[in-house]
């Protein structure tokens, strides 16, 4: 099969999508990047709650998806939102690598401690920023949105002393130096999908490319936890600009869950953790009992407390 593979210019996207056309070639199929340009791209020095947050990453790579100008788009799963749109569907998840978050700084002596001085931290995520107030409400915060180069030299330049991040994008771009701090899980649980590359399609694509892209680039397991994240994540109605969480991961036979929302200034916490069993005869069945565990999850941090911090949120940001 010859595959078109759409992505995003940055280093990190390219990153992934040769990572994705190697897995592809080593299956016997022949791939080609198609370079898009997206809205959170262009419009950097804007935050994403101002943007509005729905398909910042994806949009221009979807509508190229539907037009059918690419077979196949490449996004870090957290980016994702929720909810399609009509037409388009992922069809594979890659294997889970580096959930946590980190800080990085250029000062190897830094490190993040409650009650301790008043670091200055950079970090253009709702529920990064969120926890930080939770868990060290000492830290101050500042937006830096960017790609990793661009935040990276934001940092050079003095806007903060530190960055809030991602650890998988650190590490895949080789700055492991630069990690002064890998944050609990416990307490900075990842967005939904973080860790994973997703993979997504139109629905009317090719049979036959759909069938080769999930041999060579699913992970069941991957899959199955990211079915429950994002069933859960659809269900609290999260975005890039509501900090909600979640992280599941195997734990023996069953799906260890746990999840929850903040409210913006990390004073309110809403949060639920259970265990998924998920050992069927088959992975669809799987699948579907994974979902249906993230929709309960949702609904019941929706009926604990959740309901009115995400009203709260939308009326901060004015929706």
């Amino acid at each position: 099969m010859h595959i078109k593979i759409g992505t995003r210019k940055s280093k990190l996207a390219l990153w992934q999508a040769n990572h994705i056309a190697d897995l592809l070639q080593a299956a016997g199929n022949t791939t080609q990047l198609v370079l898009i340009d997206t809205t959170g791209d262009k419009m950097q020095l804007v935050s994403i709650p101002k943007i509005g947050s729905k398909g910042v990453f994806t949009k221009e790579l979807e509508e190229a998806l539907l037009n059918g100008s690419i077979d196949i788009a490449v996004h870090s799963a957290k980016d994702m939102p929720s909810e399609l749109p009509e037409g388009l569907e992922l069809i594979a998840f890659t294997k889970r690598e580096f959930i946590r978050d980190v800080i990085i700084s250029h000062n190897p002596d830094f490190r993040l401690e409650a009650g301790k001085g008043s670091p200055l931290i950079g970090s253009s995520s709702t529920r990064r920023r969120a926890m930080l107030s939770r868990w060290y409400p000492n830290a101050r915060t500042v937006e830096a949105r960017g790609n990793l180069q661009t935040r990276i030299d934001k940092m050079e330049h003095g806007i903060c002393e530190a960055l809030l991040l991602a650890e998988a994008g650190v590490r895949r771009m080789q700055y492991d130096s630069m990690i002064v701090q890998v944050l609990p899980e416990t307490l900075f649980t990842p967005a939904a999908g973080q860790g994973s590359i997703a993979i997504e399609t139109a629905g009317d694509l090719n049979p036959g490319i759909k069938d080769a892209v999930r041999v060579a680039c699913n992970y069941e397991e991957a899959e199955l936890c990211l079915a429950a994240e994002r069933a859960f994540l659809h269900t609290m109605q999260g975005g890039c600009s509501v900090p909600v969480f979640c992280l599941v991961k195997p734990e023996g036979k069953m799906l260890k869950f746990h999840g929850g929302i903040f409210s913006l200034d990390g004073k309110k916490l809403a949060e639920y953790t259970d265990l998924i069993t998920a050992n069927n005869s088959s992975h669809a069945e799987n699948l579907e009992t994974a979902i249906n565990a993230g929709k309960n999850a949702g609904q019941s941090i929706l009926d604990s407390g959740g309901v009115d911090i995400l009203a709260a949120i939308k009326k901060d940001l004015g929706r």
